[in-house]
């Protein structure tokens, strides 16, 4: 509470211009507000208004640093008007106006929200100066604080999705070696759909997934936390091909609800001893193979994505025979569908096998992150869509591109 002839500690700085309004209805009192703060060292805009549907206008239409209310006014009165004020400003300093024989209501303002009150009658230039340098300055740490424990969620709610949709892979025996990178589409945004996973089976054989629930926000992440863990718990219980995401997409349509969601997916099975990958492609774009020659786009047969048409079954299969050292980069949208540069082109595939080739070699990990990167950068924000890529390399360690 702020009240005439208490001490007060100096103020901390703030803005060095405060942008106030008042909300006031009686003449007197607006003048006065005003002759006070012309005689403070504030440099301020003051804006008045006498009723809180002239106040709801002005602030969604401008930003204030301070507002100063008036309990009574001819639209609203009481804790009321307070509450109003603050769901259309829950950022901004709010400072209550109350009477002399209103003992109670500044207590109860404060209790609701305000970050102070001061006492018609009763307020000097100085006191008023003080009063909204802090109030302005602890509505800021307030929100700064806020800011970061929002952050802070988001951050551990990332690490949750993250354990869920990033699995650590499953090799016993195998030599093939896992590159795997996950970008949510938009700063401090929770991670997507997009789920990717490794496991070696029983039989020796190496088995991937990279997938890409529709849509964003946490429906997309849990179906797609979901679809991982069933791929995996299907594969190493001996499911494969269509059975695999025939059962994958069984999962899909039940955990889905009512909600209008599908997912695209390759999946493949390595047989390095054959020298062979099986690949279905349930709606999702073929992998790339990197060899000594260069990068190419598999050629591969497409099926329908998961949930579009339930029981249809079409997943054809296709065998392709690998080279004896090369890598596959198994990956979603996120890494194509940004724009190619300065015109509105999206990169596409050709694109990224162009930005592939013009890439200095490297060792898989580091190639992968300037992918991204260069990815990122040709698209210049303006694309926001997550991305995950999964890439396996096997035979003699090389720095292919």
């Amino acid at each position: 509470m702020s009240t005439a002839g208490e001490h007060v500690p100096d103020a901390p700085s703030g803005p060095s211009h405060y942008r106030i309004l008042l909300i006031e209805d009686d003449p007197g009192d607006a003048l006065l507000v005003e002759e006070l703060l012309d005689d403070t060292g504030l440099r301020f805009e003051l804006t008045t208004r006498t009723t809180l549907a002239g106040a709801r206008a002005e602030l969604l239409s401008s930003r204030a640093d301070c507002i100063l209310l008036d309990l009574h006014l001819p639209d609203v009165s009481g804790i009321d008007a307070l509450t109003t004020v603050r769901s259309l400003a829950p950022h901004t300093a709010v400072i209550v106006l109350t009477g002399l024989s209103e003992a109670q209501a500044g207590t109860e303002a404060m209790a609701a929200g305000a970050q102070d009150y001061l006492v018609k009658g009763k307020v000097d230039a100085d006191l008023l100066d003080r009063t909204v340098r802090y109030a302005v300055y602890r509505s800021h740490t307030e929100r700064v604080s806020a800011e970061v424990q929002a952050a802070r969620q988001r951050a551990e709610e990332n690490a949750r999705l993250e354990r869920g949709l990033l699995p650590q892979p499953i090799l016993d025996t195998s030599s093939v070696r896992v590159t795997s990178r996950y970008l949510p589409g938009a700063a401090l945004a929770l991670l997507g759909g997009d789920f990717l996973d490794v496991v070696e089976g029983d039989d020796g054989l190496l088995h991937a997934v990279v997938g890409d629930v529709s849509g964003h926000g946490p429906d997309a992440a849990a179906l797609g936390v979901f679809l991982r863990i069933a791929w995996r718990s299907l594969v190493l219980g001996g499911h494969r091909g269509k059975d695999l995401l025939h059962l994958m997409e069984r999962i899909l349509v039940a955990e889905r609800g009512s909600h209008a969601l599908f997912a695209t997916c390759t999946i493949l099975t390595l047989d390095q001893q054959a020298g062979t990958i099986i690949l279905h492609l349930a709606g999702h774009h073929e992998p790339l193979l990197t060899t000594v020659q260069g990068t190419r786009e598999v050629t591969a047969a497409h099926g329908m994505a998961l949930g579009i048409v339930p029981g249809l079954r079409s997943w054809p299969s296709t065998t392709v025979p690998l080279p004896a050292s090369g890598a596959l980069t198994l990956y979603t949208d996120g890494l194509t569908e940004g724009h190619s540069g300065a015109d509105d082109d999206r990169l596409g595939v050709e694109g990224l096998l162009t930005l592939i080739g013009n890439l200095p070699p490297a060792d898989p990990a580091a190639h992968v992150d300037r992918l991204i990167k260069e990815t990122h950068r040709l698209n210049a924000g303006r694309h926001s869509d997550d991305l995950a890529v999964l890439r396996l390399d096997w035979g003699e360690p090389t720095s292919l591109t």
